[in-house]
């Protein structure tokens, strides 16, 4: 493997029925070239897998990893515990509580084991693959130059859809 396809993310989630409800982590990583590698293991049941995935990660060339989970949502917290990495948790929606408990179960780190929660819904995949290119982008110039233009489309974006609703509402007058 190429150093260029060296995985500098690592997203790992509880359960493969995660997978639908997080992908948008994986597109936000596409979108700015960001090589990552993505797995299904489980706090409890695969305690081993996961020690051996988070102790490995730093020396494998990863950078930041991302961990989505359910219900008790422990995935992120244990993979914290195992690397000094950036830890990015996603709290997956479930029927149970409508990912209220998966955010309250991310959310209460301990002090000392620092993990990122992103919002439980839509919003938090892609707000934590946009919040590691981020991590990333303050070693990488390519990457910051890529994250201020995306940043400036956002907001031309914004504009236009006010200059529309604008020229909307001076018409209906």
């Amino acid at each position: 493997m190429s150093e260029k396809n060296v995985p500098l993310v690592g997203i790992v989630m509880g359960s493969d029925s995660d997978w639908p409800k997080i992908q948008g982590v994986a597109k936000a990583l596409e979108e700015f070239g960001v090589p990552m590698e993505i797995r299904v293991m489980s706090a409890h049941r695969t305690p081993e897998i996961v020690h051996q995935f988070a102790t490995t990660a730093a020396a494998r060339g990863m950078k930041v990893i991302i961990a989505a989970a359910g219900g008790a949502a422990h995935l992120a917290g244990v993979v914290a515990s195992h690397t000094t990495l950036p830890v990015i948790g996603i709290p997956v929606v479930t029927d149970l509580a409508g990912g209220l408990d998966s955010l309250l179960s991310t959310v209460q780190m301990p002090g000392d084991v620092p993990v990122a929660c992103m919002a439980a819904g839509s919003g938090g995949p892609r707000n934590a693959g946009l919040l590691a290119v981020q991590i990333l982008a303050l070693s990488d110039a390519e990457l910051q130059q890529k994250l201020t233009s995306f940043r400036h489309e956002l907001a031309d974006k914004v504009n236009r859809k006010n200059e529309a609703l604008q020229k909307r509402l001076t018409e209906s007058k």
